[in-house]
C-alpha cells in the first residue's frame, strides 16, 4: 500500500488553492475590462451618432439628399478601401452574401432615407425617431432569428409607437399628415437598421468588427460611387456651388467618423454585447441630438417633449430584462 506524508497533502492541496484563487483573481480583471469596454463604446457611439443628425442638416444646405447620401458612402468606402486589400482571405462566399445584405440595410438604403427625411423634419426630430432601432431589432430578432421576449417588451413597441405617432403631430409646427411623408423615411430606416444588428449578431460574429465594416462599404461603395457620378449633377457643383467646400467639410466628418469609424465601434459593440442592448445606443442619441438643435434655433414646446418621453419609456420596456 502507497502512503503519502502528511506534509505533501498538505502542500499539494496548498498549491492547488493558491493556484485556482489566482485563477480567479486574473479573470476578474478581464470581465472588469469587458464591461468597462461595452459602455466607452456605448458612451462613443451615443455622441458620435447624436452629432450626426446636425451634419446632414448642414450637409443639406449644400447638396441634395442623393448627393449627400452617396457621397457620405463614397467617401467612407475610399477611406477603408486601403485595408480591404490583406482582408479577402478572411471572407467566405456565404460572408460575401451576408456582409452585402448587412451593408445595403445598415448603411446604404439609411444613408439616403435620413437625407430625404431631414428635407422636412429638423435634426432633433430625425434623432428621436431614430431611438425607434432597437424595437424593430426586437421585432426582427423575434420574427426571424429566434429572439425571446417578454410581455413588457410587446407593451413598450406599443408606448413607442403611440408617442411617435404623437411626435410626428407636433414636430416643427406642422401637421402629422406632411411629417408623416417624412418620417416613415426614418421608421423604415429604423427597420432596416434593426435587420443589420440581428444579420451581423447571428451570420457575421466570427469577423472582426473592423473587417465587417470595411468589407460592408467595399460592396456598397461601388454602386454609391456609380449614383453619384453618374445620375447626380456632383461634378458642375464643385464649379458653381460658392459653399461646395464647406458642406464637403460637413459630410466628410459624417462619413469618416459618424460612419466608417461609429461603424466599427458598433461592430465591436455587436460582438461584445448582445442585440438589444447594442441597438440601444439609440436611447440616448436624441438627447445628443436635441442639444444640437437647440444650439441650431429648432423650435420645441411641451407636447414635443412629452411624446419624447413616450418613445423612450417604450425603449426602455423593449430593453428592459
Amino acid at each position: 500500500m502507497l502512503l503519502i506524508h502528511p506534509k505533501l497533502c498538505h502542500t499539494y492541496f496548498s498549491l492547488k488553492f493558491v493556484l485556482l484563487f489566482n485563477l480567479h483573481l486574473s479573470a476578474k480583471p478581464k470581465i472588469m475590462i469587458a464591461k468597462n469596454l461595452k459602455w466607452i463604446l456605448y458612451i462613443t457611439l451615443v455622441l458620435i451618432w447624436g452629432t450626426s443628425f446636425i451634419l446632414i442638416k448642414k450637409g443639406l444646405e449644400v447638396f441634395d439628399p442623393i448627393q449627400l447620401g452617396s457621397l457620405r458612402i463614397v467617401i467612407s468606402f475610399l477611406a477603408l478601401l486601403p485595408l480591404a486589400f490583406k482582408r479577402f482571405k478572411f471572407i467566405s462566399s456565404r460572408d460575401w452574401f451576408n456582409l452585402g445584405t448587412a451593408g445595403l440595410l445598415g448603411s446604404f438604403f439609411p444613408a439616403f432615407l435620413f437625407a430625404m427625411a431631414q428635407t422636412g423634419l429638423n435634426s432633433s426630430t430625425a434623432g428621436i425617431l431614430n431611438s425607434l432601432t432597437p424595437l424593430f431589432t426586437l421585432l426582427v430578432g423575434v420574427s426571424f432569428f429566434k429572439f425571446k421576449a417578454r410581455c413588457w417588451s410587446y407593451l413598450g413597441v406599443f408606448i413607442s409607437m403611440v408617442g411617435t405617432y404623437g411626435l410626428l403631430t407636433v414636430s416643427g409646427g406642422k401637421a402629422f399628415a406632411f411629417n408623416i411623408q417624412y418620417g416613415i423615411m426614418i421608421i423604415f430606416a429604423t427597420l432596416f437598421y434593426g435587420t443589420q444588428v440581428n444579420i451581423i449578431k447571428t451570420y457575421l460574429s466570427h469577423l472582426p468588427p473592423l473587417t465587417i465594416t470595411i468589407f460592408q462599404f467595399f460592396i456598397i461603395g461601388w454602386p454609391a460611387f456609380i449614383v453619384l457620378f453618374g445620375f447626380t449633377n456632383f461634378i458642375k457643383l464643385t464649379q458653381v456651388e460658392p459653399k461646395f467646400y464647406e458642406g464637403l467639410f460637413f459630410v466628410a466628418i459624417l462619413a469618416l467618423v459618424g460612419t466608417a469609424f461609429a461603424l466599427i465601434l458598433f461592430n465591436k459593440l455587436i460582438k461584445i454585447a448582445n442585440p438589444v442592448f447594442s441597438s440601444s445606443v439609440t436611447y440616448f442619441i436624441p438627447l445628443v441630438a436635441l442639444i444640437w438643435g437647440f444650439f441650431d434655433h429648432e423650435s420645441f414646446n411641451i407636447t414635443f417633449f412629452l411624446w419624447i418621453g413616450l418613445i423612450l419609456s417604450g425603449v426602455y420596456l423593449v430593453n428592459k430584462k
